[in-house]
């Protein structure tokens, strides 16, 4: 959620989402993984249930992430990436395990395949990944 020119934003119930998640700029992989779950945390409420506050929160936040994630998960320049070599150093980054995408990707199954090479990954999966990872669709394609 963007918080737009319309949205009113209270300073008062705003800083307090600041005051108690303590947004910086992140420099290590356990500053991030506190981040990811503040992030995580405000999309399980759903982006319409969001309010302008938190909306303006998740957007900090993502944008903290991002930044992070650019310049400690670079792809070395001249190397050729498949998207499943990508999705493998993503997991190994983060330390996650296949089960992690099972929610992600729609089943243990289909999971399987993908990270086995056995299945390509479809658009909608792209873009799942891409959101869980906060990276482009245009990556696992």
């Amino acid at each position: 959620m963007t918080a737009s020119a319309s949205t009113r934003i209270d300073p008062k119930r705003y800083s307090r989402l600041l005051a108690k998640t303590l947004p910086q700029t992140i420099n290590t992989e356990a500053e991030n993984d506190r981040m990811l779950k503040i992030v995580e945390s405000l999309m399980d409420k759903g982006e319409d249930n969001l309010s302008a506050e938190e909306g303006a929160l998740l957007d900090l936040l993502v944008t903290l992430i991002e930044k992070f994630e650019q310049e400690h998960y670079k792809i070395e320049k001249g190397r050729r990436s498949t998207p499943l070599s990508l999705i493998a150093h993503l997991m190994e980054a983060r330390s996650l395990q296949p089960k992690d995408l099972w929610e992600v990707i729609g089943s243990k199954g289909l999971t399987s395949e993908i990270l086995s090479g056995k299945r390509s990954i479809s658009k909608r999966n792209a873009k799942a990944l891409a959101e869980f990872f906060h990276v482009s669709a245009e990556l696992f394609i």
